[in-house]
């Protein structure tokens, strides 16, 4: 799904912002990087800021406009400032990863951002289907190219990992009610062992342990690491103790 998203840098004039729009992508799984129209191209500036996402780099793709970047697109979201005088549908940063990460189980998808200076024309904005606008402080909403596209690229994988169905997740297996009951019965022999448990005079201690097992759900394996960790006690407790217990001594 992630390979059906672009990130579209058009009319980059810094090599390092290059490089570190692909550092940023790359940390949040993207790899789909298009320059249009660049004014500058990939360098070792690009490559050192990039810091170890150079795969990025190594596959990106350079057109001559934004139409042809976006040419095979379903769905383009161009990044922009609320102050526009052209009216357009405006998402915010999580509607716009929400939108992207959707779209993209069914084809190419996009999203723009501008020059560093002036952002996206009117021209390109109107090439796209929504516009996205991220809220800084009006105060100072200085935010350089590669820290807008880390920020729409964490809603983008976000909105990713809320659509990976639960199948893909790694299972997780719960012991049975069988292993359970072995489980209380390993337990209650082990506090027998130590002493915790007076066998003449229980109490509830074991009701209240099963309660609290119960409200945590341990997984398979981590009820083999109880039931390890109840065979070193009893391994230290010893068959002495054990006896002992048996017969209701403290």
């Amino acid at each position: 799904m992630l390979d059906n998203i672009r990130i579209i840098l058009v009319g980059t004039s810094h090599s390092g912002n290059i490089g570190s729009a692909a550092r940023a992508m790359k940390t949040m799984g993207l790899s789909r990087l298009v320059l249009a129209e660049p004014r500058t191209e990939i360098d070792g500036h690009s490559m050192a800021l990039a810091a170890g996402a150079s795969s990025v780099l190594q596959q990106v793709v350079v057109t001559d406009d934004l139409a042809s970047a976006i040419a095979d697109c379903s769905l383009v979201i161009g990044t922009s400032a609320r102050s526009r005088t052209l009216s357009w549908p405006m998402l915010d940063a999580r509607e716009a990863g929400q939108k992207l990460a959707q779209e993209a189980g069914r084809g190419p998808v996009a999203l723009v951002f501008g020059r560093e200076n002036h952002g996206l024309n009117n021209e390109e904005l109107q090439m796209c289907d929504f516009h996205v606008c991220i809220p800084a402080n009006p105060e100072y909403s200085s935010l350089n190219l590669a820290q807008a596209v880390q920020l729409l690229s964490y809603e983008i994988r976000m909105a990713h990992l809320a659509e990976v169905p639960a199948s893909e997740a790694e299972p997780v297996e719960y012991p049975t009610a069988q292993q359970m009951a072995h489980f209380y019965q390993h337990l209650e022999r082990a506090l027998l062992a130590t002493g915790f448990i007076i066998k003449a005079h229980p109490g509830q201690i074991m009701n209240k342990l099963r309660r609290l097992f119960g409200r945590a759900r341990p997984e398979t394996t981590e009820l083999n690491i109880l039931r390890g960790i109840l065979t070193s006690v009893e391994r230290v407790a010893g068959p002495e103790r054990s006896q002992k217990s048996d017969r209701g001594d403290a």
